[in-house]
């Protein structure tokens, strides 16, 4: 773990989109499955989805990307378009960062996710870069810092990109009660046939509830836990099965206290697992779609940070899960961006929010003053990423650049939901 951040502190979340249709008919749409995800309350599997053989190339992806934006810039006129949900938790009231946000899962990186012991946790893997994690094609001096550090240089043989999604996967099992894990057992035919570019593999054993649940608390009290938890149940957690998305850096500007410098990983399942606040940092959870997650923002119903509202707005391009994971699955290799919003207003004196690519970000990064014109029609300009915000609940993106890495632009749309009106 880099101890040497002067403002941020490193931190991964999950994003865990399930189906809502039953297993059975998942399976013969989604071809055969990823490793395997157990739950606390029960002991049937959680199925990580398949990728369908979509074009590979960096080209192809970013056609079918431009594809997509273009055919869909509407959001669906329904929540139940969309054949999954997206699991969000409801911070206490008395957290310190960000109380009674709706948040997805994820939390601080802990020493021990990037402890060698993992080492053995993965001995099947160990020989492999990353323990087997496919490469991503972005240029190193690209990366964002969290993922590009050699942190042999900081004492751990454990890359950031492992560390997070253990992390990531370790989170969620604290705040949520999910766990995404295979079982050590497998690893051998797990290697094989991730060498042989093949993503099912036999199902993990079942676990014994009441010895999750034991577990849970322990890995809440102390996160070093999670990694007992794994070497004593010959498991490792399904860092496979997690896809890059994104990374998020909290503004020096404002008035958060705690900042974060976080992974964003997304991952696919074929049936919304059995869920478990953990009475502690989350008191409620839900499972509903982006949009319908969007529309209660906008209705005042529930708080989400920016990150959540760009990366929801995102994900209402795909009202498909089977789609939306084979685009996750092959954007992943291509990289991602490090975002650090900066500050400023307009001249209705609203709050802006710019994002890298925007036309002003460099100069308010720079500390400029300088007060933004207000957009009438976004699409007279071609260099706009930002977010603009009249109160805690209305909200409107101009997103007019190409994103990088291949990535999607936020759905644009009015929407008209709930008597009350929004825009994305």
């Amino acid at each position: 773990m880099n101890t040497s951040l002067r403002h941020w502190r490193e931190a991964a979340t999950l994003i865990v989109a399930a189906a809502r249709c039953s297993p059975s008919s998942a399976r013969s749409r989604l071809l055969s499955p990823l490793p395997h995800a157990s739950n606390l309350d029960r002991s049937s599997i959680r199925i990580p989805l398949a990728s369908s053989q979509l074009p590979t190339t960096s080209n192809q992806v970013q056609h079918a990307t431009n594809q997509l934006t273009t055919a869909s810039n509407q959001l669906p006129h329904a929540s139940t378009d969309f054949d999954y949900d997206v699991l969000l938790l409801k911070r206490s009231g008395k957290s310190g960062f960000m109380p009674n946000a709706h948040v997805f899962p994820g939390g601080l990186a802990d020493p021990s996710d990037f402890s060698s012991e993992w080492m053995d946790i993965y001995s099947s893997f160990r020989h492999l870069p990353n323990f087997g994690l496919r490469s991503v094609r972005q240029a190193a001096d690209t990366r964002p810092p969290m993922f590009a550090m050699n942190r042999s240089d900081h004492g751990s043989p454990i890359s950031g990109d492992v560390a997070f999604r253990i992390c990531a996967l370790r989170e969620t099992f604290e705040e949520s009660g999910v766990l995404l894990a295979v079982s050590k057992l497998e690893g051998k035919t797990l290697l094989e046939r991730l060498q042989d570019n093949e993503n099912s593999v036999p199902a993990v054993k079942e676990i014994n509830n009441s010895e999750l649940n034991r577990w849970r608390v322990l890995v809440n009290e102390d996160p070093s836990n999670f990694l007992r938890m794994c070497r004593e149940m010959q498991l490792m957690p399904n860092i496979w099965a997690l896809h890059e998305w994104g990374n998020w850096l909290t503004p020096t500007a404002g008035k958060y206290r705690s900042r974060f410098d976080t992974a964003f990983y997304i991952c696919c399942l074929e049936e919304i697992p059995h869920t478990l606040q953990d009475q502690k940092e989350i008191v409620t959870f839900q499972w509903s779609s982006p949009r319908a997650i969007l529309a209660s923002f906008a209705a005042s119903q529930l708080w989400i940070a920016p990150p959540q509202f760009y990366e929801l707005s995102r994900m209402c391009h795909y009202t498909s899960l089977h789609r939306l994971h084979d685009y996750a699955f092959r954007r992943a290799t291509e990289g991602c961006e490090q975002w650090l919003p900066v500050f400023t207003k307009d001249k209705d004196q609203r709050h802006v929010s710019l994002l890298p690519g925007d036309r002003l970000y460099s100069a308010v990064s720079k500390g400029e003053e300088m007060e933004v014109d207000s957009i009438t029609d976004p699409q007279e300009d071609n260099s706009l990423h930002r977010l603009v915000t009249t109160d805690p609940y209305t909200a409107t993106l101009h997103v007019t650049i190409t994103p990088k890495y291949n990535h999607l632009r936020p759905v644009e749309a009015r929407v008209y939901d709930l008597g009350r009106k929004w825009k994305l």
